[in-house]
């Protein structure tokens, strides 16, 4: 229980920085190009409050961390932010303007990871041991952030990987595509619970930990 509640202390800042500016990164790219949705909202907020999913920033990854944690091993910690609203028809330019929208979020993810990457640098200058809590914490940063960034650059929708696709589609191939959109949570399930989701995440994970251990 101990070694639980650390973990939780440890990724609790990390996660709550990592949903909130990946959220309010796609409300502030939607209201430049022209959607005041979530602005109107409340959405384009650092208030972590306002992006919190109850079941899936809160229970789903709290219950696969003590299911990872009493079957001995690290597992795959899969959560989600409610969603920020944006309309899409009230942008500028709709199917150009929705690639930068989605891709707003996973950058703010990729300049998160910098940062703590940075951080953990300054630690590290400073003799800080890689044991130390906000050592840690730094740690946790650059790996949430990491896998925040490439999971939802899957190309699924409704995940923003399947945003850029639509986006970047000829019209006559993004519309059947977007059909895919109310299976894609069903379809993100049973890759999780089979393992293959983590199959193919976990070398694009690797190689971003090795960009930014350059930084180190």
């Amino acid at each position: 229980m101990d070694s639980i509640i650390q973990t939780i202390t440890v990724l609790a800042i990390p996660v709550l920085f990592a949903i909130t500016l990946h959220e309010a990164a796609h409300g502030y790219v939607a209201r430049h190009f022209g959607d005041p949705t979530a602005d109107l909202a409340g959405r384009i907020s650092l208030n972590p409050m306002r992006h919190i999913d109850p079941v899936g920033t809160i229970a789903v990854p709290l219950f696969l961390l003590f299911t990872a944690k009493l079957m001995g091993g690290a597992g795959f910690i899969f959560g989600w932010a409610k969603p920020v609203p944006v309309n899409w028809s009230r942008l500028k330019r709709p199917k150009q303007d929705i690639l930068w929208v989605a891709l707003a979020g996973p950058a703010a993810n990729f300049a998160m990871a910098l940062f703590w990457a940075l951080l953990l640098k300054f630690f590290f200058v400073w003799e800080a041991n890689a044991t130390d809590f906000w050592a840690q914490m730094a740690v946790a940063g650059i790996q949430i952030n990491i896998i925040l960034m490439v999971f939802n650059l899957l190309p699924l929708p409704p995940l923003d990987g399947g945003r850029i696709v639509y986006s970047l589609l000829p019209m006559k191939w993004a519309q059947p595509y977007a059909r895919i959109e109310p299976y894609g949570m069903l379809i993100l399930l049973l890759l999780l619970f089979s393992g293959v989701l983590w199959r193919v995440l976990q070398p694009i994970i690797w190689f971003f930990y090795g960009f930014f251990s350059w930084f180190l």
